[in-house]
């Protein structure tokens, strides 16, 4: 649904400078520039009251241009003012600004248990310093290794001792930065804590709603359990209908992800929209008494706002609440109701609440999604007619896929580096599953208590999870299921969405600059790929990699590359730290060899310790070298100590020469300072890998 005139929708129009503050303050500004933020954001107000005050006395009807661009600024303004107040790092009373030995804190999240660790998010309320307290301000996330913590539950207030830690950014080329993701959502700090390193001084301190929430949210996740037998049906059940991911596995999440049905375990528009849907049904009767309409309409927005709740108030199930809730209030007075307006009003008021919300992932996806749907799918399903009605819908269905997957796969692709190429196939295929689930899955939830009955729910709800779940991991391991690999710069990211837009937009007005701008757009697209796949293919290059207390090292020549490494590639941190840096680096071809292994070819020879990639030698420092003596001195340009050698620098330059001292994470914090200070002093070029980012040498 295309708007005919701007104002059908003056709240996409106001949009954009409050969205465009918000990320300038986000991204380059400081509380520093508050003071004048406020005094511009004042001036401009008041003479926004001003010129409407004196608006005929002034003829300010002959320049009307005059108050669109004031509301712009001040709106502008009021984005940056919002982002830059909503940093807690901002807030003087944040608790990383006062010294103290304790804190006392409240857990705001559902602890969440996998692999023996406990973790969940807490708001600091007191700092204790010298048995002195102190309110303060803050989020922190907080890790427990110990299994009595599992009865912690939201809203416990706890003590623990004041050590926590900056969270760590990321150390290697490609890595998912989750320092930034935790600074999205106001947290800098992590805490980990051992037993009796903490202590409960009060339950039940949170907010009254959100934990009986929580708890009836837990109560039916339990009777999930109770007759549903396959932990994957129970996950995605617990997934599709509450909202709850913490049992999902990761291969379920890997199917989804490479089908392009991911959309499905995030609790979000459509799924509301089946509750709608059902809740219409239900209460249609309604419609026939006096003011039945809005009963109907009171009880609809309650039951789905609960659900919100229910959800955890997820920014997708938030705006598609606010939409809907819209669109019963529109349908129950008759009036003209244009979603891309209303979806913009749902927008703002979410970012209002949480300026941070627009940096959410989840948040973007799901605005595009809808967006694209109200405005590209009416022009996708132009483009076929069928007479048929069962084709018609399904090429309706199709429409819909289409135009999602188009507006959303810029920044999938910026996110996440694939793109699902039978996409259509999977959603078509989950279309009634999806709708049987829902329905099935609340009609268990409500008639959990009649024995048959629920029985039967329940082996419909498990038969039709596991169907879905096998046709997917049939079509993601289909060939050429997805093209992944995909590394897009910002740059190229805008550039998409003008070639997508201008297309489009050129399909509907049919203006010829339109497809000469997508054209054009198209061209700088191309040319700056291939740049950069020019560019790798013609690199060489030694990437030492920050991998713990593992090693990692990556030879690159153009499209191949030899990872010299302790692990297998189906490990979590090959697959966290290598493997990114090699798709971002386009590497094509990859052969892994361990650290006892030797290899010969035409641009790198592995000899023992001893290495040669082109004009470049490198040696492997580790204990099996600590104690011999070689006949004269070997020259290298890299020496790289690993695994904890008892040694001193000394003895190493008494067999080696070399132009960098490079040591990594497996070394104990004593010995790289015992290192790190020998080189100091004889002034030998030398890189800590510990808690430092990666080191990368190109050699041409």
């Amino acid at each position: 649904m295309i708007a005919n005139h701007k104002g059908e929708i003056p709240f996409v129009v106001l949009l954009l400078p409050f969205l465009s503050g918000i990320s300038l303050g986000i991204g380059f500004m400081t509380a520093s520039y508050l003071p004048l933020l406020w005094s511009i954001f004042g001036g401009l107000s008041i003479a926004f009251i001003f010129l409407n005050l004196a608006y005929q006395r002034l003829a300010i009807y002959k320049n009307r241009w005059l108050g669109g661009v004031l509301i712009a600024f001040i709106l502008f303004l009021a984005g940056c003012i919002a982002a830059i107040n909503n940093n807690e790092l901002n807030n003087g009373q944040h608790f990383s600004r006062w010294p103290a030995q304790y804190l006392s804190i409240k857990v705001t999240t559902e602890p969440q248990l996998k692999n023996g660790l406990l973790r969940f998010t807490a708001t600091v309320g007191q700092s204790i310093n010298n048995k002195q307290l102190k309110p303060v301000t803050g989020t922190l996330l907080v890790t427990i290794k110990d299994s009595a913590a599992i009865s912690l539950q939201y809203g416990d207030e706890l003590v623990i001792p004041a050590k926590y830690n900056p969270i760590d950014p990321p150390f290697n080329p490609g890595e998912f930065n989750y320092k930034k993701y935790l600074a999205h959502q106001n947290i800098y700090y992590q805490a980990f804590l051992y037993p009796e390193m903490y202590r409960v001084v009060m339950h039940g301190t949170g907010n009254p709603l959100i934990a009986f929430s929580l708890r009836l949210r837990q109560q039916m996740i339990n009777r999930f359990k109770q007759q549903m037998h396959d932990p994957g049906a129970i996950a995605v059940a617990s997934t599709l209908i509450l909202g709850y991911k913490a049992d999902l596995s990761t291969d379920i999440l890997q199917a989804y992800s490479k089908t392009g049905t991911i959309h499905v375990l995030s609790v979000s528009g459509a799924h509301v929209a089946i509750i709608y849907i059902l809740l219409q049904f239900t209460l249609g009767f309604l419609n026939g008494y006096r003011h039945g309409r809005v009963i109907k309409a009171v009880i609809i927005i309650a039951l789905i706002w609960y659900y919100s709740l229910l959800s955890g108030f997820s920014p997708a199930v938030c705006r598609a609440a606010v939409m809907i809730s819209m669109v019963i209030i529109g349908k129950t007075y008759a009036r003209y109701i244009n979603l891309l307006n209303i979806l913009a009003v749902s927008a703002f008021a979410l970012l209002l609440y949480n300026p941070l919300l627009i940096t959410d992932v989840g948040f973007q996806l799901s605005y595009l999604a809808v967006a694209g749907l109200v405005v590209l799918q009416p022009v996708v399903y132009q483009w076929l007619e069928f007479k048929n009605k069962w084709a018609n819908k399904v090429w309706m269905a199709c429409s819909v896929s289409i135009a999602a997957q188009v507006i959303t796969f810029p920044l999938s692709a910026l996110y996440f580096h694939q793109f699902p190429v039978y996409f259509l196939l999977s959603n078509l295929l989950i279309i009634i599953p999806t709708s049987v689930i829902m329905y099935s899955g609340v009609a268990y939830l409500a008639l959990s208590w009649v024995p048959l009955l629920s029985t039967l729910q329940a082996r419909l709800l498990e038969y039709t999870i596991l169907f879905m779940n096998k046709a997917l991991a049939i079509i993601e391991h289909t060939p050429f299921a997805g093209i992944g690999k995909i590394w897009l710069t910002v740059p190229e990211y805008l550039l998409l969405y003008v070639i997508i837009i201008s297309a489009f937009y050129y399909l509907y007005n049919k203006k010829i600059w339109l497809i000469k701008l997508s054209l054009a757009s198209l061209l700088l697209f191309a040319t700056s790929i291939s740049l950069k796949r020019y560019r790798a293919e013609n690199t060489h290059s030694i990437a030492f990699l920050n991998l713990r207390k593992n090693t990692g090292i990556v030879f690159k020549n153009g499209s191949s590359a030899i990872v010299l490494t302790n692990l297998a590639d189906t490990d979590k941190n090959y697959k966290y730290s290598v493997q990114p840096y090699l798709d971002s680096a386009q590497v094509q071809h990859i052969s892994i060899i361990g650290l006892g292994q030797n290899i010969s070819s035409t641009w790198f020879k592995k000899r023992g310790a001893l290495m040669q990639f082109y004009n470049k030698r490198l040696i492997i420092f580790d204990k099996h070298l600590q104690n011999q003596q070689l006949p004269g001195k070997l020259m290298t340009n890299y020496l790289y100590i690993t695994g904890n050698p008892h040694t001193n620098l000394q003895e190493v330059n008494s067999n080696y020469g070399y132009q960098t001292l490079i040591i990594d994470g497996s070394n104990s914090s004593q010995t790289i300072e015992r290192f790190a200070a020998t080189a100091k002093t004889l002034s030998i070029h030398y890189k800590i890998l510990k808690r430092n980012n990666s080191l990368i040498t190109v050699s041409n």
